[in-house]
């Protein structure tokens, strides 16, 4: 059994498209309809049914799917076992994070880990925490990075560090800090979209203080973080955000950041993983060097 025609199958599975998986891994989706259909007479059974457009996995290809996942991660561990070169390891890592992990901590992650393995290529997808978390347990990515846990029996949780929010205003605002929750009630509010860790402890604090949404002067949700900084800077109205975000932009005066009176709370950073999904020997790496 031929293993580069395996790891073709495993990213036409993943894609669910021959044309996709084509451009995943650079080949012409000639070439990987050849692959799939030696791999098919070799085994003389047929992995995918053609329904119209789309590709169906059949019994027989979801089996090998889950053999082709084993027998291409063993070939990776034989590889870095004999240490022919460790840096000549070469595939995908996939990474969902949410925004203040994907701005401010993967970039590093990433530098760090491609210092020792150079040929690694990452897809990065920035979402809200929930979505990463949807995409973790979908399998659709090898880990997520976020603000927030939610608890499943299929995650494994890593803490990075903790932090805390705090208010940010623009240069224009005549706050001065540190403020308490009751007072910014009559400033227009800028908002995380629900599904984000940030919404989150803003909903916590409001719920603490006894102050509802509806008092808030809420003028506008968002779901990009740096779509609500951008905001606060035209002086439309304020917010609260990750601390470690608005340190960027308070140091180069772009805005204000304050403390918020009697808001100790802190929260954490993880990185999470599915322990159902067979991860490649890269993204495993990947996950112990974050360790």
């Amino acid at each position: 059994m031929d293993l580069h025609q395996l790891f073709v199958f495993t990213k036409v599975v993943e894609h669910k498209s021959f044309s996709k998986a084509a451009e995943d891994i650079f080949l012409s989706q000639s070439t990987v309809s050849s692959h799939i259909k030696a791999l098919e007479r070799t085994l003389n059974m047929r992995l995918f049914d053609r329904v119209g457009r789309e590709i169906i996995l059949t019994p027989y290809g979801s089996r090998l799917y889950q053999w082709a996942l084993k027998l291409l991660f063993l070939k990776d561990e034989a590889m870095l076992d004999l240490k022919e070169g460790m840096n000549e390891l070469k595939g995908m890592i996939r990474v969902a994070a949410s925004s203040v992990p994907g701005q401010f901590i993967l970039p590093k992650m990433i530098k760090d880990f491609r210092d020792q393995y150079a040929n690694v290529v990452f897809q990065i997808e920035q979402s809200s925490s929930k979505v990463v978390i949807d995409k973790v347990l979908n399998g659709t990515v090898d880990v997520g990075l976020l603000g927030g846990k939610f608890e499943n029996d299929k995650l494994c949780y890593s803490r990075l560090f903790k932090e805390k929010l705090v208010l940010i205003t623009s240069n224009q605002t005549k706050i001065k800090g540190p403020v308490t929750i009751q007072e910014l009630v009559k400033y227009p509010f800028i908002m995380r979209k629900s599904g984000s860790g940030t919404h989150a402890m803003v909903e916590k604090l409001l719920k603490k203080k006894k102050i509802s949404k509806e008092q808030m002067n809420i003028i506008a949700y968002t779901e990009s973080g740096q779509t609500l900084i951008q905001f606060v800077m035209a002086d439309i109205g304020i917010a609260i955000i990750s601390e470690i975000a608005a340190k960027e932009y308070a140091k180069k005066q772009l805005l204000k950041m304050h403390e918020i009176d009697g808001f100790d709370d802190e929260r954490y950073f993880y990185l999470v993983y599915n322990k159902y999904k067979t991860l490649s020997l890269l993204s495993r790496l990947f996950i112990e060097n974050v360790k």
